[in-house]
């Protein structure tokens, strides 16, 4: 494998790797908002919640298996997800409206997260990675959508 063609494959690596753990840290946290959120709109968020967080446990299998099939270990753990992710994790409690705008500031990085994926993808010439970054960019912004929607 000559150096460039490696290099490229690294950066697809790093960039899914980053997607995976900003994944995972808006997995926990979206899960923790499902538990703990109160208030006039709680059955709309406690199951807005669940589709989301459930959504995401599947897409982290997705983007890890797509680290290992490039040859590669995904990051498993919480200490390399802190190093990684760019989705910050919540220690609070806050309140319903403020769980809606932290969760869709949340999925607007993680859309720019998978950007990065599909652009580091198609510099390597890896159009199933990129074909990945596509579909998590997707997923994102309209779940964006959604909780912007709760906020207009």
């Amino acid at each position: 494998m000559a150096k460039a063609e490696k290099n490229s494959k690294q950066e697809v690596v790093d960039s899914l790797s980053v997607l995976l753990a900003s994944s995972s840290t808006m997995y926990v946290k979206t899960h923790n908002f499902h538990w703990n959120v109160v208030g006039p709109m709680f059955t709309t968020l406690h199951t807005l919640f669940e589709v989301q967080y459930t959504e995401l446990a599947m897409a982290i299998d997705e983007i890890a298996e797509r680290i290992r099939s490039l040859g590669a270990f995904a990051p498993g753990s919480f200490t390399a997800f802190a190093k990684l992710s760019t989705v910050k994790e919540e220690t609070g409690n806050p309140d319903a409206k403020k769980m809606i705008a932290i969760l869709l500031k949340d999925q607007e990085t993680v859309a720019a997260a998978a950007k990065r994926v599909i652009e580091a993808a198609d510099k390597a010439g890896d159009q199933a990675t990129a074909d990945l970054g596509t579909r998590r960019m997707d997923v994102h912004e309209k779940n964006a959508w959604m909780l912007r929607s709760h906020l207009e």
